[in-house]
This record gives C-alpha cells, structure tokens and sequence, in this order.
C-alpha cells in the first residue's frame, strides 16, 4: 500500500508509527536520504518504516538480533543501516537486498554503533561495549581494524568528523579526534555530578552536549578559547519553576538531537516532554509536554502517569522529529507496568521550535 499525500495548506497533525515494536524502543533513526525510519527495540528486532510530512507511515522491512537491539545507525547514502546489541553483535542490513549480516563482535554487549564518513569517500564503523572497548570496522572484512581500551563501560558515543565523544561509566569521557582514531585525544570527567546518559555532537563538531540522568545538560566546547561558553543547565524537572520549599522531581535527559543546519537541539527525557534549546542564546524556545504528545493531546497527562521518551532524530529536511517513547528501564524491572506504553510518535517541526533566538552580533 502506498502513502498518500494529504493537499497543501495546513500543518498535518501529529501522529505515531504503525504497528511499533512490541517491547521498549531503544532507539530511532532516521535514513540521511529518505523519510526511512528505523527503530531498533528490545523485543530483538529493527523495523524500518517509510513515512512523509503528512504524518503516515507503513512497515518497510524488519530484522532480528539474538538479544534486546541497543543501538542503530545509517551509512550516508541510506542504503544500509547498521544495527548493535546485547548479543554483542552488530548487524548491517542492505536494503536493496533486504539481507542482513553480521560485521562486529564483542566480549559484551555493544552499547552504540555510529559509521564514520572520510573525505574519499569510504568510511567505517566504530562500534562501543561494555567490555571497555572501542572497536573500528572495515566493513568488507571480518574483524577489527583496531581497538582502543577505555577506562570503563560504554554507555553512548556520537560522532560528526573529525570529533567522536564516548561517554562511559563512572562520569568518564573520552573525546577522539578521528583523523587519528586509535589514540584518545583527550579523557576528561563529565561536569554533571552524576552518570552520564547521552552525548550529542555540536553539527560544527566544535563541541558536545552530555545529558546526565539528574536533569541536567552541559555543553562543552573543544577550543580552549571558547572554554567562557562552556555552561550547564537544569531540565527535565518538574514542576519548571518551582516556588520556594516545593519538591522538585528529576528526571533523567535520555536523548539529545540537534538540528544541522541551524544549531539549536532537542532533549527528551523521562518525563515525557521534548523541549527545544539555543545553546548559543543559553535560551529555551519551546516545550513538549507528554499531553501534547499522547494520542488523544486533549487529555491532560498527569506527569506521575507520563511514558519515558528514550530517543529522538530528525529527518533529513529536519520537518519530522520522531520521538521513540517507552519505558527507560529507569526504575528498573519493576518499574514496567502493563500499562507503559510503546510507540514512536512522529512530531511536525514548527519554525518557532528550532529557530536560534536573535543574537548579538
């Protein structure tokens, strides 16, 4: 069945994905050159879905792992996306062949995946476990072209050439300069006080963000003398403004995207709410909260009852941002009840949501 474009003129509204995984999803991303969502899930599957700006998507391919899938990424011409796990494998799918195959392995589950583009056109795969190795990938041969040992576990990693930031367990970061991947360019600590959730590179590869699971987010610069814009901030808590004396509920920052072109971000956490930033302004422009996010927005949505949002990416034209909502496992086993949600909610990106705040110039 093929999608069906809606007439010009209004903003289509809000919708979620068709037939979503069955189990939490741990990551979205979308196809640099196509409206191509995949979603990796820990039901051990990644499902691929064709969507457009009306807001309608249909099931395009799917693929099994042999454990809860992690983490997922793309090759820069759409052809491929590549996915990694806790049965410390990574795969790759074609999807012009609709195969997949294996193309990385580790002593323990691999916690990210991103492929790195290089000027000449190849490119490789960097692979992060919690066996405390980084492993890169010539993807037409079997094993590892080399590997870095790393202070602790991998918890995320991000890359945009030539910067690659690791954040790993025990506050550790380690940041790469991947014209010369295998020696670590620099090992710092996290300046958030507690365990590191996301990193997300700046689209200028001049800096990061790390969002920490204490609702807070630093934004680091990589020039020593930019090191005065270096700031964090709280989010992700509720109530926004709380009056003096009330409590204050935390929430973990699960997920970070940024938007290429203009530089503002996007954070998501386990409240449930998305909210968009201009790091250069140090302003808020606009949030998301679960209400507006649910399947029926009218409904008010008690911040007790609101589901995790685990992951976030934007399209190429950055007109969709898809929001992958479900449990976090933050509350551990116990913590997911029956009534949790899973979907993956397709967000129409307004101007107002990411456009930077004017700036002294």
């Amino acid at each position: 069945m093929a999608l069906v474009l809606s007439s010009a003129g209004s903003t289509p509204p809000d919708s979620d994905l068709v037939n979503p995984p069955s189990d939490s999803v741990s990551a979205v991303s979308f196809s640099p050159t196509a409206d191509i969502l995949a979603v990796s899930s820990w039901d051990s599957t990644v499902r691929l879905y064709e969507t457009n700006a009306q807001g309608q998507s249909q099931g395009k391919a799917e693929y099994k792992h042999e454990g809860p899938v992690m983490d997922l990424c793309w090759v820069p011409d759409g052809s491929k996306v590549i996915s990694c796990g806790a049965d410390k494998a990574a795969r790759m799918y074609d999807l012009a062949t609709g195969q997949s195959s294996q193309v990385a392995a580790h002593d323990a589950p691999i916690r990210s995946c991103r492929y790195v583009p290089q000027a000449n056109g190849s490119g490789f795969l960097v692979t992060g476990s919690w066996d405390k190795t980084l492993k890169y990938w010539d993807l037409r041969t079997p094993n590892p072209v080399s590997t870095v040992t790393l202070p602790d576990k991998v918890y995320t990693l991000d890359v945009v050439h030539p910067l690659m930031v690791v954040g790993c367990a025990n506050k550790s970061i380690q940041i790469f300069d991947l014209n010369n991947p295998g020696v670590i360019f620099k090992s710092q600590e996290s300046p958030l006080k507690h365990q590191t959730r996301v990193v997300s590179c700046f689209p200028t590869a001049k800096g990061f963000a790390v969002g920490s699971i204490e609702g807070r987010v630093a934004i680091q610069h990589m020039d020593k003398d930019a090191s005065s814009k270096n700031f964090s901030f709280k989010c992700h808590r509720l109530p926004d403004a709380p009056k003096a004396g009330e409590q204050v509920a935390v929430h973990s920052v699960n997920a970070m995207a940024f938007h290429r072109t203009l530089g503002t971000f996007a954070t998501a956490g386990s409240d449930g709410r998305i909210t968009f930033w201009d790091h250069e302004n140090r302003s808020k422009l606009k949030t998301l909260d679960a209400a507006s996010l649910s399947q029926n927005p009218t409904v008010p949505t008690p911040p007790s009852q609101a589901t995790p949002i685990v992951s976030l990416s934007f399209n190429s034209s950055h007109s969709i941002l898809a929001a992958g909502i479900s449990y976090d496992w933050g509350k551990g086993h116990g913590g997911n009840t029956p009534s949790t949600q899973t979907r993956v909610r397709l967000h129409m990106v307004k101007h107002e949501e990411v456009n930077p705040k004017n700036r002294a110039r």
